[in-house]
Formats: C-alpha cells, sequence, structure tokens
C-alpha cells in the first residue's frame, strides 16, 4: 500500500469526521496536495433524484460521469459486484501528498484513533489493531503505550503524521 496513507478511525461519533476536516485543512495550509477516500454505510447517494446523472444509473448505467469547468465525479453503481478493496480506491486517485482514509478499521494503513466521551462506544481499538499508531482524545488518557494528542491539538497531530508517513523527515 502506498506510504503516504494515513487513517482516521473510531467509533461512531468519536470525533473521526471533524478531525478528517481538520486535518485536510491543515496539511492544504502547509503546502501538501490532499485527497481523502470515506468508508461510508451501503445506502449513501451523493445524486439526487430527478437529476440527469440520477436519470441514467437508474436506466442501468454501471459508471455515470459529470463534469462541469469546476469539478467532475464518477460514480460507480456496484449492481451485485462486491465493494472494491481500500486499494482499488486508492489505485484511482490521482497523484498527490497524502491520501486521508476516514473509516476502514480493518484495513492495514497507519491509523489514529479518535475517541471521545460521547462516542457510541469507547473500547480502545488500538488493543486489537497494531496499525493505530497514536490516539486522539477529548478526554485524559492513562492506560495507553501509544503517543496520545489531544484531539484538538492539531499542530501536534499533524507534526506525528508527516513524520509517520515520511512527508518530512
Amino acid at each position: 500500500m502506498n506510504g503516504r496513507v494515513f487513517g482516521i478511525t473510531g467509533w461512531k461519533n468519536s470525533g473521526k469526521t471533524t478531525l478528517t476536516e481538520k486535518l485536510v485543512a491543515e496539511l492544504v495550509r502547509r503546502g501538501w496536495k490532499v485527497s481523502t477516500v470515506k468508508h461510508a454505510h451501503h445506502d449513501f447517494d451523493i445524486d439526487k433524484p430527478g437529476a440527469d446523472s440520477f436519470r441514467h444509473r437508474q436506466a442501468g448505467a454501471t459508471e455515470v460521469a459529470i463534469v462541469s469547468g469546476n469539478r467532475w465525479a464518477l460514480m460507480h453503481e456496484l449492481r451485485g459486484e462486491d465493494e472494491p478493496p481500500l486499494e482499488g480506491i486508492l489505485s484511482r486517485l490521482a497523484p498527490c501528498d497524502i491520501v486521508l482514509v476516514e473509516g476502514y478499521k480493518r484495513e492495514s494503513h497507519r491509523k489514529i484513533e479518535t475517541r471521545r466521551l460521547k462516542a457510541k462506544d469507547r473500547a480502545p481499538l488500538s488493543t486489537d489493531d497494531p496499525n493505530i499508531v497514536a490516539i486522539a482524545a477529548d478526554f485524559a488518557v492513562t492506560d495507553e503505550s501509544l503517543p496520545v494528542f489531544d484531539l484538538d491539538d492539531l499542530k501536534s497531530i499533524v507534526d506525528f503524521i508527516e513524520r509517520t508517513t515520511g512527508l518530512v523527515a
């Protein structure tokens, strides 16, 4: 797997999306080109009923590309195929300095685990996942051998990610 892939993992409501958003903004501010991959629930849809692209998919198209002068998107309907592995998605991304991956708890890339007091579950994921290399929490974590960051200490977390992924020496 690409060495410049770093994950944000954690239970529901543990702060993954908020941290990912802040990490993207800070990495971009520091001059890096960043892409993201977000694992979603199986029933998500980025399209709206009635839109031309929606109608194309409803008619049976497997892939629909929507292109404008500002952005483009490619939707792929699985139509019974298995969900593609993370590696397959990463291979389709344009070159960048780093890819942040939100979710994908069971994949083997390095990850930071988010923990919040208000999370759906507070059981540590790091005890069963050797790919979790740090913790970011909104409460004191004392029984942990991994580096622990305050969930809001963005500078230290990004410094750690830059060193861990080799963006900086």
